[in-house]
């Protein structure tokens, strides 16, 4: 949003001349090959492991079960999942085990809009007929906690309005609740987490999520900061037709993200880079962003531009953190081992006499985030974002045993859940960049490494010259 002085990483270097090529990591004894070619990837063999213990097998499968029964917002965790399409379980099972994630996708309550009405004409204050010239009273989307519909207001402006589901306020409060509680009882399958800190953090997000009050304020001085940029598109909100539950916005004419899966590679590349800049630099340049990227919440407009849905979790963090991230990736790009322990040490990540070394510290950055490590055109695929997520929660993976005593501050959290949900999406589409270069612009204060980017900084320094 509005372009702020954030602290920086310290640099002794350029950040592209000192990272070169990443051919490969020394970590302690174990050689960890990182081979980039244009388009493809060779990863980690460690990272690959699947699940096989039979109790870590039940645990996920109740992790499933019990996300599935989720009808609040707390159904964005195993949306996530389902994104990654994470290799957890055995080749007997996962297939049925990938069905079951990727039916969280589509399992939110129909309701019919007779029951959706009176809840919507409460929060208006006026009737349907009063608000709307036409209203179309089959939902064309769901969201986790409402429905979307399309009106017309009077005077023809085409909207979209989005309405909470009666009662879904208390189904969330239930959800929390029990997901706080299978999470201290599968203490397993997330030790990196403090459990509780994480909860509270997790319940925050959702709670501001449920009023869409603040998504109104959000996504209005969102669409107010990119009106007229040149490939990014939010839609206005309107006001007079907003509540606490119910969301009216410009309605998006744009084609789904799936369309362009099979477009050529230049197609998908520029729609790719344009997603990571709008989510990731959201991150690194302004210590805020959408928690909620996925495939979903993008359209592609006919115009070129791409536009951007769905601000309800939207996650505000601390500069300092922010900046300590991006100091922890540089100093990973730097194979800095003991630089990486030390920042994540300061961070809290690493806690004081811990035995974790750094060699192990800057092994976990790189299986976790290694597209960001890697100056060189890399084309990301599913199984590239599954095999990094698998390599921080698989218990059989090295990452996840050498990290399980410390402890992720919420924040980390839900900075990584934007990574790997940004990768995902980006994955979706296969799409590629040198995602290394484009990072070196916020992390290090390097030039605008593709058009996309001298574009885009052309137009913010055009703006900061009219405010």
């Amino acid at each position: 949003m509005a372009d702020q002085d954030k602290p920086k990483p310290a640099m002794t270097t350029s950040r592209v001349s000192r990272g070169g090529r990443l051919g490969s990591l020394a970590v302690g004894q174990a050689v960890r090959r990182v081979g980039i070619r244009a388009g493809s990837s060779v990863l980690p063999s460690g990272v690959s492991a699947r699940l096989l213990d039979a109790d870590a097998q039940r645990s996920a499968r109740e992790l499933v079960r019990v996300l599935g029964s989720m009808k609040g917002a707390a159904m964005k965790v195993g949306q996530m999942l389902s994104l990654i399409d994470l290799d957890m379980v055995d080749p007997d099972h996962s297939a049925a085990f990938r069905k079951r994630l990727s039916n969280l996708q589509a399992e939110v309550p129909s309701v019919p809009f007779a029951a959706m009405q009176p809840h919507l004409e409460k929060d208006l204050g006026m009737t349907v007929a009063q608000a709307y010239e036409s209203f179309d009273e089959e939902a064309f989307a769901a969201a986790s906690i409402g429905q979307v519909y399309r009106a017309r207001l009077h005077g023809g402006r085409q909207v979209a309005v989005k309405v909470q589901y009666p009662g879904v306020r208390s189904a969330v409060r239930a959800d929390m609740k029990n997901l706080a509680l299978f999470l201290k009882l599968s203490k397993s399958l997330a030790p990196t987490v403090a459990v509780q800190s994480f909860v509270d953090e997790l319940a925050a997000q959702i709670t501001s999520e449920l009023d869409y009050r603040a998504e109104q304020r959000t996504q209005q001085e969102l669409s107010t900061f990119y009106s007229g940029h040149p490939y990014i598109y939010v839609p206005q909100t309107i006001p007079s037709h907003c509540g606490e539950t119910t969301l009216t916005t410009d309605f998006v004419d744009g084609a789904p993200l799936a369309d362009i899966e099979g477009a050529n590679d230049n197609v998908r590349d520029r729609v790719g880079e344009i997603i990571y800049r709008f989510y990731q630099g959201a991150l690194f340049r302004d210590a805020e962003f959408n928690g909620d990227p996925h495939p979903g919440n993008v359209r592609i407009l006919k115009s070129g531009h791409v536009a951007f849905l769905d601000f309800g979790m939207f996650k505000r963090m601390d500069p300092t953190a922010v900046a300590t991230e991006m100091r922890i990736l540089d100093r990973a790009a730097a194979q800095d081992a003991e630089g990486v322990r030390s920042e994540m040490l300061t961070y809290g990540i690493v806690s004081d006499g811990s035995l974790v070394t750094a060699e192990q510290c800057l092994t976990y950055v790189v299986d976790a985030a290694w597209w960001h490590l890697v100056n060189d055109h890399v084309r990301l695929r599913p199984r590239d974002v599954s095999k990094a997520l698998s390599s921080v929660l698989l218990p059989t993976s090295e990452g996840f045993q050498s990290m399980r005593h410390e402890t992720l501050p919420p924040e980390h959290a839900f900075s990584r859940r934007l990574d790997f949900l940004t990768a995902g999406t980006l994955a979706s589409i296969r799409c590629a960049a040198n995602w290394f270069a484009i990072d070196s612009e916020w992390i290090a204060g390097e030039p605008p490494s593709t058009e996309l980017g001298e574009v885009d900084a052309r137009w913010r320094a055009e703006r900061r010259a009219m405010l």
